[in-house]
């Protein structure tokens, strides 16, 4: 017997109009169960108590018990509609399930020891999710309820791969069996914001001073080729020029109009 029980109605009525009844006059949903080789069938909800239900994350990787006229059938959520700006589930989609045919399931993922993680303890660093579930095959008993990520280990810089998760037996990943290239990020290790702006900041400035000296030597190569007697333009005022007493060239001020 399934944790999670579903009790639902038949549905007859069918469209739009005879769904937003349910909605708003009776606090009720539509769904619909397909599969197993069967029709599909519409189903009728008590939206509160399908909402409770949610409320276990543990539900949407789990086998479910759908009741229908005092008949029972092992479904899983393929999916849910909610509503854009309420959130409310307008509507479901279950899968029946065969136990002895595998399945395709997204089981959530869960992240321990994110407090002692070296790279956030020892690094002052911080961890980045890249993702929060996974898609997995396996037959309806070996489902997993979620897998657990051990970031204990994982230090600054370092990624965590879809291949880093350990599987439970009779479990496989489905992005992994199309190949290597698509072991996937789950989570990572990186240096807090703050101080990661703060670094580039200073790599700029550095950058900026560097160009800003080339530019100060370039100019004053350029200059002395255009003027290749700038250095020696002192040197040759005459000497009539020069202040009384007895001084040499070297004495004369030196002017800022050089040739241009």
């Amino acid at each position: 017997m399934s944790d999670f029980i579903v009790v639902a109605e038949a549905r007859a009525d069918a469209g739009k109009g005879a769904s937003r009844r349910l909605r708003r006059l009776e606090g009720k949903m539509p769904a619909v169960i397909y599969g197993a080789n069967k029709p599909a069938q519409s189903l009728t909800l008590i939206r509160k108590d399908f909402e409770h239900m949610l409320e276990n994350e543990a539900c949407f990787s789990s086998i479910l018990e759908v009741q229908v006229g005092g008949e029972s059938e092992n479904a899983i959520i393929k999916d849910i509609q909610r509503h854009p700006a309420k959130g409310f589930p307008m509507h479901a989609d279950f899968l029946r399930i065969r136990m002895d045919q595998a399945i395709k399931v997204n089981v959530p993922l869960h992240f321990i020891n994110e407090e002692q993680c070296a790279g956030v303890k020892l690094e002052g660093g911080m961890i980045q999710k890249q993702a929060t579930d996974i898609e997995i095959q396996c037959l309806p008993k070996d489902l997993p309820e979620y897998l657990e990520v051990d970031m204990l280990k994982v230090e600054m810089g370092q990624i965590v791969h879809l291949s880093d998760i350990t599987l439970p037996e009779g479990v496989i990943s489905t992005a992994l069996e199309q190949g290597e290239e698509y072991d996937l990020t789950i989570a990572s290790v990186v240096a807090p914001r703050a101080a990661k702006e703060e670094e580039e900041v200073v790599d700029a400035k550095a950058d900026g001073e560097a160009e800003g000296d080339h530019a100060i030597s370039g100019g004053d190569a350029d200059h002395d080729r255009q003027n290749p007697y700038a250095k020696h333009i002192d040197a040759l005022q005459p000497a009539a020029n020069l202040p009384e007493g007895n001084k040499d060239a070297s004495d004369f001020p030196r002017h800022d109009n050089r040739y241009s």
